[in-house]
């Protein structure tokens, strides 16, 4: 990520696009890829909350579930020295914007809200660089779901599967009634949200965690990877010719509109399903995906604020801060996004039980060590490492690569830094 390297076209060019945006003085300009249903409606709650403080809300939104673009963009602004107040980024990546010398410190703040008592150690060591406090969380995602749309199973004839060895028999039944049996977006990101499930699912949470997230060469070369990829080749018949660069969100509305059986994505799924007037366990199932009950794999959303030289700039960045962590925000936010909040106290009674369940699982799995980070949600491992595992996968998914092949080219990607 060194900024120093990145070239002067990317300067000027920023320059150029980005000239006309000097900050007003009361300003908070908020950078995020929120921008599906869900996901918006969550950002129209912050916004009233910070106007409610007094303060000016600019909404810098850049389209891309995965938040590829929004990063590319986000480094342009920092080398063009015109960094917006708050970005949306998670995992080791607040690290390497730390190492940069160009976050916030939070810690006063952290400090006076008492964040080290009401966040779960897994979620605050997170948001710490070198100790203090440079991000603020926003939820916990669960990433290994598979929702289910349970009259499509019905009309097929088809039990919905707790295996990967259960899986074809269902999916050939949702194919022979005229479904597609998973709903999938041809995305390096989605194909990768798949693929450790998959892992998880085949190789259990000590597999993953050596893996891919330790990424130990015995691991990435055993029988048990060259299981999960077989299973994984298994899934790429199940979706339809049209999947390659479908938005996740549009995906999710074919499992919600009875056009497919499974969508396996984190359950920010779910803020489609509830925007779309659907109850759990109703209209659509949340479930463990096969192989995974009672593990989770966790993306947490969080902010980090970058260095601002205007003191109205920096009340601006506390008062956000302070926003993101109330009880308030923490419940209406993830009432609308499909998540649980980050905040250990915050009541769960107005949530669904697929929120109660993750809850649930959340607390049980971080105390029986199956409390695993998304490698493919940027939790796990460096941007440089995860981006070339994700590309072996999906050049697996999308051609005829060979299992050994796939080993081979995913423990050369894993020794990338």
């Amino acid at each position: 990520m060194k900024l120093n390297k990145l070239t002067g076209a990317i300067i000027a060019t920023s320059a150029l696009m980005l000239g006309a945006h000097t900050a007003l003085a009361a300003e908070v300009e908020v950078l995020h890829w929120w921008t599906s249903g869900g996901e918006a409606k969550s950002v129209v709650e912050l916004k009233k909350m910070m106007e409610a403080k007094g303060d000016s809300w600019k909404d810098f939104a850049v389209s891309g579930g995965g938040g590829e673009n929004a990063m590319t963009v986000l480094k342009s602004r920092v080398v063009a020295g015109n960094p917006p107040t708050a970005a949306q980024i998670k995992g080791p990546s607040i690290q390497e914007w730390g190492a940069e010398g160009v976050l916030a410190d939070l810690s006063s703040t952290a400090a006076a809200g008492k964040w080290d008592s009401l966040l779960p150690p897994v979620v605050s060591k997170v948001m710490k660089y070198k100790g203090n406090y440079v991000a603020v969380p926003v939820n916990v995602h669960r990433v290994n779901w598979m929702w289910v749309n349970p009259e499509v199973f019905k009309k097929a004839g088809a039990k919905v599967p707790t295996t990967w060895a259960e899986f074809p028999a269902a999916a050939d039944k949702l194919q022979k009634a005229g479904f597609i049996a998973i709903a999938h977006g041809g995305q390096p990101w989605q194909d990768f949200t798949i693929f450790e499930t998959v892992v998880l699912g085949t190789g259990g949470p000590e597999f993953f965690q050596k893996a891919l997230v330790e990424l130990d060469p015995g691991a990435l070369n055993s029988a048990t990877m060259e299981k999960s990829f077989n299973n994984f080749r298994m899934l790429r018949k199940y979706v339809d010719k049209d999947f390659s660069g479908r938005d996740w969100n549009l995906a999710t509305q074919m499992v919600i509109q009875g056009k497919a059986g499974v969508q396996f994505m984190g359950d920010w799924a779910k803020g489609e399903f509830t925007a779309a007037g659907k109850k759990p366990g109703v209209d659509y199932l949340c479930v463990d995906a096969p192989g995974t009950k009672g593990d989770y794999t966790f993306n947490i959303d969080s902010f980090v604020m970058f260095k601002q030289s205007s003191p109205d700039a920096a009340k601006g960045q506390e008062d956000l801060a302070n926003a993101i962590m109330s009880p308030q925000f923490q419940e209406v936010f993830n009432l609308n996004k499909g998540s649980i909040p980050a905040r250990l106290d915050v009541s769960m009674a107005k949530f669904d039980d697929c929120a109660k369940k993750s809850n649930a699982d959340f607390v049980a799995s971080s105390k029986g060590g199956s409390l695993l980070p998304s490698i493919a949600h940027g939790m796990a491992v460096p941007a440089a490492s995860a981006g070339a595992i994700q590309d072996v996968v999906t050049q697996f998914f999308n051609s005829e690569m060979t299992t050994k092949m796939a080993i081979e080219k995913l423990a050369a990607a894993a020794k990338m830094k």
